[in-house]
């Protein structure tokens, strides 16, 4: 999962493309600031992060074992979602309810480490009512990660982290027994998070520096960590998404929950979300993660050879414009951009392509946070559309980059070389298929991840590669059939 950090990445080299198929239309949408925080500046190896144990929920979400085996010390009114990375923990009733594990297990091993580490979870919001803007919140201080227990007095201990009531900040927080009442608040940062929109939190703290990572970029640093709880605070193990008592909840799902030793560094962090990021756009049921994620593909544009992904996707034409045409088709830009916000929370982003050739359809991409080389960031296709045509793209994030892929597709296997580097990330000009012999454009088609050959996401027992080879539907279960011999060939000897 972890993987070696690519060393180059600073701004100011975001405009040097080699690939010939990406034009740099791009429009810059919100504050440069906030799109570029928590660029990688390297990484250490991946044997030096050792997960203490890590929850997935994904093969026992009936007792809750841990990923290493260990079992919960107590737990009640839980739930369980296909929601997320199609295996989510539940934590949202209207009675107490809580996940208890142990700190310290009978056989020596650790599974939290309160003193000096990384914390680093997936998030959405439950009963939210909504965004903080028009909801409220969890209603309550809702613990999303606690050991101890907080008192007036400061009496017992306490390490957590949580949000507030209106759901509009993220904290971290810690308490000694040292009966003074005192709080030490390391860190805050402002949130505004979406019903069912998953979100990736890590924190690293340690007795130089803590630090919280919102969906990968840092969102604030903190002062170093003062106290944190003792040993008799300890024996109470620590909770997922409530407090000890179950009544202060996230009200909200969980997934892949993993806690380390040692605070990790900024690219590994980066790494980690977008690696597992796509396994949640991976899931049809994240309709809510969709909405900035890629666009249907419909046959509105006939192409003159084979292209897999098509049409006007989430591109909303407004009319036509005077068209300002190139000798060069690969020769195209955007211009005339407006944003303008909606009741709804979003931004609709209006613009004109401009230059090319006539007959041409030219792809749009977005994304929220840029890299360097461009190729390194998380982009996503809205659409496709003509020279001399104005769109409307609606548009969730408050921050957005948008650039055009042209029509070229060096190795013929109907994925643009734009589409092949920007999304798919694979190399436009070698191998059409993988190793099982399916042709990546297949897995594009399907709004699947290339490398998803042995994954199964629509859960009826064949993996990606096998739907291909029978013809059938990889996002659609089709069920399944077994066959028996007879019963006097039952057996081999």
């Amino acid at each position: 999962m972890i993987a070696t950090a690519i060393a180059d990445r600073f701004i100011r080299n975001i405009f040097r493309v080699t690939a010939r198929a990406l034009v740099v239309a791009g429009f810059l949408f919100g504050c440069i600031s906030g799109m570029t925080q928590g660029l990688p500046t390297g990484t250490n190896s991946a044997p030096a992060y050792t997960p203490l144990d890590s929850w997935s929920f994904y093969y026992d979400h009936t007792n809750w074992t841990s990923d290493l085996g260990y079992t919960p010390v107590s737990f009640t009114n839980l739930a369980f979602s296909q929601l997320g990375n199609f295996a989510s923990l539940v934590v949202d009733t209207n009675v107490p309810a809580w996940l208890q594990y142990h700190v310290y297990e009978n056989d020596g091993s650790t599974n939290f480490s309160p003193s000096a580490g990384t914390v680093m979870f997936w998030f959405a919001p439950g009963s939210w009512s909504g965004t903080n803007a028009g909801g409220t919140g969890p209603g309550e201080y809702g613990r999303l990660f606690e050991a101890g227990a907080f008192t007036t007095n400061s009496s017992l201990g306490w390490w957590s982290i949580y949000v507030d009531p209106a759901g509009a900040n993220l904290y971290f927080s810690t308490q000694t027994n040292d009966l003074s009442g005192y709080v030490y608040t390391y860190l805050a940062a402002p949130i505004s998070w979406t019903t069912n929109y998953f979100h990736f939190i890590a924190l690293t703290y340690s007795a130089t520096n803590t630090a919280l990572y919102l969906d990968g970029v840092l969102a604030t640093n903190g002062t170093p960590l003062a106290v944190y709880p003792g040993p008799n605070a300890l024996t109470n193990g620590f909770f997922i998404g409530s407090d000890s008592s179950g009544v202060y909840q996230a009200h909200g799902l969980f997934n892949s929950i993993t806690t380390y030793n040692v605070p990790m560094d900024a690219g590994t962090i980066q790494q980690i979300f977008q690696s597992d990021y796509i396994y949640y756009m991976m899931n049809p049921l994240n309709t809510v993660m969709e909405t900035f994620f890629s666009a249907s593909s419909s046959p509105d544009f006939t192409a003159t050879t084979y292209s897999a992904i098509t049409g006007a996707g989430n591109l909303q034409w407004v009319g036509s414009v005077t068209p300002i045409y190139e000798a060069n088709a690969n020769q195209v830009w955007i211009t005339n951009v407006t944003a303008t916000a909606t009741n709804g929370g979003t931004e609709n982003v209006t613009f004109t392509i401009q230059g090319g050739q006539p007959g041409y359809y030219y792809d749009v991409f977005a994304t929220g946070a840029l890299e360097s080389p461009l190729a390194n960031a998380l982009w996503f296709w809205m659409g496709q559309g003509n020279s001399g045509n104005t769109y409307t793209l609606p548009i969730t994030s408050h921050n957005a980059f948008l650039i055009l892929g042209t029509p070229q597709d060096s190795n013929g296997d109907g994925v643009t070389d734009a589409f092949s580097r920007l999304v798919a990330n694979i190399d436009p000009n070698t191998a059409q298929s993988d190793a099982y012999g399916v042709p990546y454009a297949w897995y594009v088609q399907n709004g699947l991840n290339v490398l998803s050959a042995l994954l199964d996401p629509d859960q009826d027992g064949l993996a990606n590669y096998q739907e291909y080879l029978y013809g059938t539907r990889p996002q659609v279960s089709e069920g399944f059939a077994v066959w028996t011999t007879t019963v006097s060939y039952s057996s081999i000897p």
